[in-house]
């Protein structure tokens, strides 16, 4: 009997209609040659949905995701028609409400540098050689879900607050999935605070510390966030797993997309403890942003959003095999010189300049998964 997985796909604004259609189309020819489907099920979210409904997310599409998915394949949301200050609906209020309705707590971003792409990077070749690393990035608490107050009048002309608060039970959990996640890799875990100016970042060091004595074969290393940044663009082969809070792991893994040349290349997955018939159910979304100056030519990049499918694969279906040789056709089509735009650079040659639809067809072309036994 075929499995089939059912994935709410949301294909969002700008260039995320574009990404999203490319990884179905190459993860549906990866099903049929290894005995498994999947039934889409598209939904309206970001801006679109603010266009259509007048908010980001409506709770009927809400409840689909959670009660009737395996998975969610996001592309991007938001852009510069909806950027309204003191608009009270915002796209990027859709990605929150998501996240909490569906109760992830841990967003996965790995950062490899493609040894195709080194020569992108804007760091020297020797820095950027060999890194492999994953940032754990906190997803329910901190800044993005403290109590807020807009901009209002004050004694002194306008004021504004967000209140950055953390509790035990949401440091003890993501550290715990990042100590277990190094044990998978180089059993190295960097945590990432600013515990000389902040309450909250004392109490994460002092948890983490806690959960860091369950896993005595688990290096732990802590860093404020202002070395931590420094560190991973002068030293970046130093780290391994890296956990931090919610807003330091959102600039962290921007900044460390220079390492793999691109925002283009990275996936990433956010993921809780519900789980599926098959897995753990889980968000799947590149890093990027919508990018609407491109949005409608065909030309942006599908490999952050390729690789997040792949991720999918091994997080919520438990098939490792078919994610492993989906990462390898990726690497591939980079290996043998198709390059998407934003991988190009002045005086670039010898290199297979293509689209949207130019990279899926290297990346299936280079597919070596065979038929189920």
């Amino acid at each position: 009997m075929t499995d089939t997985y059912r994935v709410v796909t949301i294909p969002g604004d700008g260039i995320g209609p574009e990404v999203v259609a490319a990884t179905c189309t190459v993860l549906d020819a990866l099903g049929a040659r290894a005995g498994f489907a999947f039934e889409w099920s598209p939904i309206v979210m970001g801006g679109a949905a603010i266009d259509t409904y007048g908010i980001p997310l409506r709770d009927e599409d809400l409840a689909l995701a959670a009660a009737a998915a395996d998975a969610v394949l996001l592309g991007a949301v938001g852009g510069p028609k909806w950027d309204v200050p003191g608009a009270p609906v915002r796209p990027e209020q859709a990605l929150l409400a998501l996240r909490k309705g569906l109760g992830l707590f841990a967003n996965l971003r790995p950062v490899a540098a493609e040894p195709a792409l080194i020569a992108a990077s804007p760091l020297r070749q020797d820095l950027v050689a060999g890194v492999d690393l994953l940032i754990v990035r906190e997803l329910t608490g901190g800044l993005y879900f403290g109590e807020r107050q807009e901009p209002t009048d004050g004694p002194n002309g306008r004021q504004a607050y967000d209140t950055l608060l953390y509790t035990e039970p949401e440091v003890a959990r993501v550290a715990r999935l990042a100590f277990q996640l190094a044990r998978g890799r180089r059993n190295r875990v960097t945590s990432v605070d600013k515990a000389n100016v902040l309450a909250s970042s004392r109490l994460w060091r002092t948890v983490v510390n806690e959960i860091a004595a369950e896993f005595p074969d688990v290096e732990l290393e802590h860093r404020l966030v202002d070395s931590c940044a420094m560190q991973l663009i002068t030293s970046p082969g130093i780290f391994d797993v890296v956990v931090t809070e919610n807003m330091f792991g959102d600039i962290l893994s921007d900044e460390a997309s220079v390492l793999a040349g691109s925002l283009g290349m990275l996936p990433s997955a956010s993921l809780g403890e519900t789980r599926t018939a098959h897995g753990l159910l889980g968000v799947y979304e590149p890093i990027h942003g919508s990018a609407p100056d491109i949005a409608g030519q065909g030309v942006a990049n599908p490999a952050a959003t390729i690789l997040s499918g792949a991720m999918m694969l091994r997080w919520s279906f438990g098939r490792h095999a078919e994610a492993d040789a989906l990462e390898a056709a990726v690497r591939q089509a980079l290996a043998d010189g198709f390059r998407t735009g934003d991988l190009l650079g002045a005086g670039d040659e010898g290199f297979v300049r293509v689209g949207t639809d130019g990279f899926r067809d290297a990346v299936l072309e280079r597919l070596t998964v065979g038929p189920a036994a």
